[in-house]
């Protein structure tokens, strides 16, 4: 339910190429930094949100969603469980088409809202292993 191919296959082919990563630093030893290669290999436009604000793969980062100038199609999460529920909230808010929760990053709660409001959604899987899966 959480990781409907259908769905995963909406997201990484149709709805857009603009991907804000929630939790993306400069750190290249997290699963973020290298997640985000995979997306622009696969060619996403990858916009780090992370407190730092740094800029990563020659983007420039934003301390919030809120705080991005542009429209972003899809926000992909890595952040722990307990705070993901407010970032699909805030992906909610500034318009997004997708949201997308990393491995280990699940709030059903959080599903049902982001999906009543009209965004796809999914939990608990990796574009980074979705995206050859596609052919």
């Amino acid at each position: 339910m959480y990781g409907d191919p259908a769905v995963i296959r909406e997201i990484l082919t149709e709805l857009g190429d603009t991907w804000a990563v929630v939790g993306l630093s400069s750190n290249r030893a997290r699963a973020a930094y290298g997640v985000a290669e995979v997306l622009r290999r696969h060619g996403k436009r990858v916009i780090p949100v992370h407190p730092k604000a740094e800029t990563v793969h020659g983007e420039q980062g934003y301390r919030s969603l809120s705080d991005i100038p542009f429209e972003v199609d899809v926000v992909d999460v890595f952040v722990n469980s307990r705070l993901a529920g407010a970032v699909a909230d805030e992906a909610v808010a500034i318009g997004a088409k997708a949201v997308w929760f990393q491995l280990g990053v699940v709030d059903e709660a959080a599903y049902e809202r982001t999906r009543g409001a009209g965004l796809a959604m999914v939990m608990d899987r990796c574009p980074a292993i979705e995206l050859p899966r596609l052919g």
